[in-house]
């Protein structure tokens, strides 16, 4: 049976469950990382020497690294819906995944941190203005990118749709100032009538 190391509320462990959820998958759940620990132990390191989540195992595979996770599950389990056929398609919605992790993960972790993680006290209020002004930034492109489609993964939702899927629950979630976005928005409600997305992703922000 395939299992998951990781905290719910991790982002990149969000996507694995995810996308686990919207296969069907059966799965072993198994909390690691923050208060969690286990990513220290012997035998976690044994399978990612990184001690970070998300990590899994498939029989006897052992793969970490989120957004390699998702293709690997995605790929192997969705018989060509999650993970395209046409390799076009497959690259476009690779370049998504891609570029929600290269771009949008660290100025959002700045505003995601100093809006919901840490103490008021702590807070860096120029850290957060000048991710929140990155993140409008970088949102517009996506924003863009789905005037004339659906999903970030084209016609059908798939695979690409999902790291930036888990960021935008936190986005449209936190209690900030947003610009308006409509097709960004339109895109994220879609999203939250999944029921593994309601399931995974749509849980209280901490």
């Amino acid at each position: 049976m395939l299992k998951i190391w990781g905290r719910r509320n991790s982002t990149n462990v969000k996507k694995v469950l995810w996308c686990a959820g919207e296969l069907g998958l059966s799965y072993e759940h198994a909390n690691a990382g923050g208060a969690f620990g286990v990513v220290n132990d012997p035998e976690y390191r044994a399978m990612n020497p990184n001690g970070l989540v998300p990590c899994i195992k498939d029989g006897d595979f052992v793969l970490w690294e989120s957004n390699a996770i998702v293709r690997y599950l995605a790929a192997k389990y969705s018989n060509g819906t999650l993970f395209p056929a046409d390799p076009t398609v497959r690259a476009d919605a690779d370049k998504w995944m891609d570029w929600a992790t290269s771009s949008i993960a660290a100025p959002f972790r700045d505003v995601f941190w100093n809006v919901v993680r840490l103490p008021v006290d702590q807070r860096d209020d120029a850290a957060f203005r000048k991710g929140l002004e990155n993140c409008t930034r970088l949102l517009s492109i996506a924003d863009e990118a789905l005037v004339g489609q659906p999903f970030l993964s084209g016609a059908q939702f798939g695979m690409g749709d999902i790291p930036l899927g888990c960021f935008a629950y936190s986005w449209f979630g936190m209690p900030i100032e947003r610009p308006a976005l409509p097709h960004l928005r339109a895109w994220y409600d879609r999203l939250a009538t999944r029921p593994a997305y309601q399931t995974a992703v749509m849980i209280p922000l901490t």
